[in-house]
C-alpha cells in the first residue's frame, strides 16, 4: 500500500553519510537569514574567483545536481535507476544573453536527447526557451509589439532552435518538456509549444508544454489546449506544476498596476492543480501528463485517480516527477509501488548553475513546511537505522 511515511524506502538510496549531509543542509536552509547571507557571500566569492568551488560542489551542489557535465551525471542516473526512478537531465545554466550562448544551449539540449536515446533510464529531456532567446525579445513577442526587422530575424533564429530540439526529440522518440516561465513572456512560449505539438505529437506526445496552476488562468488554458489538440488531431503533452515565480509575479503586478495573475491563496492553487489532474485523467486517451509536484496530497490524489479509473501504474501517459535532492519520500515510495517516476537532475558548471542552487535554497526556506518535512523524515530514518 502506498505511503509517503515509509522512510526506509524513501532513503534506501542514501548512506548514513548522505543522510547526515542532507540533514545539515536542510537545517541550514531552514534559516532564511543564513540563506540570504549565504547568497550574498557565495555570489561575491564566485565573482571575485575565491576558491570556494570545492565547498559548493561537496555540499549544496551534491544535494541538488548530478554533475558538471552529462557524463558526470552517469552516477546519479545509475543510482536512481536501481530504484526504478528515471532521470530528466536539466542543463541548468541561466542568465545568458548572446547568440553564441543560445546556440550552445540548443546543442547541449540535443546532446541530452542523444544520451536519452541510448539510455532508457532517461525518459524525458527538458529546456527553457530563455536558454535559447533574449528575455526582452520574448516579452515583446508576448505583448504583441511590432518587432524591428532585426528582431524578426532574431526571433526566427529562436524558432529554428526550438524546432531543432523538438525535431531531434521526435527523431529519437524521446519526449521533451518546454518549461514554463514568467507570465509576461509565457504567451510566446505557449505559441512555440503549440506549434511544435502540431508538428510532432501526431502519433504520441513528444512535446510537452508546462502549465503553472498557481496562475488563475491556467486551468482554463489547459482545457483550451486539450480542445485544440482534439480539433487538430494531435496528442497533448502536459507537465503540471504549481509554479516558481510567485514573489516576482506579484511584485511586477503591483509595480505596473495590473491584477496579479497568481492565485489569491495556496488553497486555490491546490484546488486548480488537483482539478487539472482530474481533467487529464478524464482525457488520458489524448493527454500524456507529468505531475511535477512535491505535494504529498496531490501525488496521492493522482495515484488514487488512477486506481479509481483502473489505470495501470505503468501507463506511460502518466509520470510523477520531483527534483533531485528533494521529496525522496514521494519519489522512492511511488517507484516502489510501480508508478512511473523521474527526477529532474540539473547539471552544469558550478559557477553557471549557482543561480539555480540559490533558488533551490530559497525555495526550501519559503515553501511552508517543505524543509520541516524533509528534516522530520531524515530524523525519523536516522532513528530507525540506530534501532535497527
Amino acid at each position: 500500500m502506498l505511503s509517503f511515511n515509509n522512510t526506509e524506502v524513501a532513503f534506501s538510496g542514501k548512506s548514513n553519510n548522505d543522510l547526515n549531509r542532507s540533514y545539515w543542509l536542510f537545517k541550514m536552509v531552514s534559516n532564511s537569514t543564513f540563506v540570504n547571507l549565504g547568497k550574498s557571500l557565495t555570489t561575491f566569492a564566485i565573482k571575485t574567483y575565491l576558491p570556494i568551488k570545492g565547498l559548493i560542489k561537496a555540499t549544496i551542489f551534491k544535494q541538488f545536481c548530478g554533475g558538471e557535465t552529462i557524463e558526470e551525471c552517469d552516477k546519479a542516473i545509475k543510482e536512481l535507476a536501481k530504484f526504478k526512478i528515471g532521470t530528466i537531465l536539466d542543463y541548468s545554466v541561466e542568465g545568458k544573453e548572446s547568440e553564441k550562448d543560445f546556440d550552445a544551449c540548443k546543442t547541449e539540449t540535443i546532446h541530452t536527447i542523444e544520451k536519452a536515446k541510448t539510455n532508457f533510464n532517461i525518459p524525458f529531456c527538458v529546456f527553457k526557451v530563455t536558454g535559447l532567446a533574449r528575455f526582452e525579445l520574448l516579452e515583446k513577442v508576448s505583448a504583441k509589439e511590432t518587432l524591428t526587422s532585426e528582431e524578426q530575424m532574431e526571433f526566427g533564429r529562436v524558432q529554428l532552435r526550438v524546432s531543432a530540439i523538438c525535431k531531434a526529440a521526435y527523431d529519437a522518440g524521446v519526449p521533451v518538456f518546454i518549461d514554463a516561465e514568467e507570465s509576461w513572456i509565457q504567451e510566446a512560449i505557449d505559441n512555440l509549444a503549440n506549434q511544435m505539438m502540431v508538428l510532432y505529437n501526431t502519433e504520441k506526445a513528444i512535446v510537452y508544454n508546462t502549465y503553472q496552476l498557481y496562475r488563475k488562468d491556467r486551468l482554463t488554458y489547459l482545457r483550451l489546449s486539450y480542445e485544440k489538440a482534439k480539433e487538430n488531431s494531435y496528442f497533448l503533452g502536459a507537465k503540471l506544476v504549481r509554479g516558481a515565480y510567485m514573489e516576482k509575479e506579484r511584485a511586477r503586478a503591483t509595480e505596473k498596476n495590473y491584477p496579479s495573475p497568481i492565485q489569491d491563496s495556496k488553497e486555490n492553487s491546490d484546488r486548480d492543480y488537483d482539478a487539472a489532474l482530474e481533467f487529464c485523467i478524464e482525457h488520458i486517451d489524448r493527454i500524456a501528463i507529468c505531475a511535477g509536484t512535491h505535494n504529498e496530497n496531490s501525488s496521492m490524489k493522482l495515484a488514487e485517480l488512477m486506481k479509481t479509473k483502473n489505470i495501470s501504474p505503468e501507463n506511460k501517459h502518466i509520470y510523477f516527477s520531483q527534483l533531485l535532492g528533494m521529496s525522496d519520500h514521494i519519489s522512492f515510495n511511488l517507484a516502489n509501488e510501480g508508478y512511473n517516476v523521474a527526477k529532474y537532475v540539473p547539471y552544469g558548471p558550478v559557477r553557471e548553475v549557482l543561480p539555480y542552487l540559490i533558488r533551490r535554497a530559497q525555495e526550501n526556506t519559503s515553501v511552508k513546511g517543505q524543509t520541516g518535512r524533509e528534516l522530520s523524515l531524515i530524523i525519523k530514518e536516522k532513528e530507525r537505522r540506530k534501532s535497527a
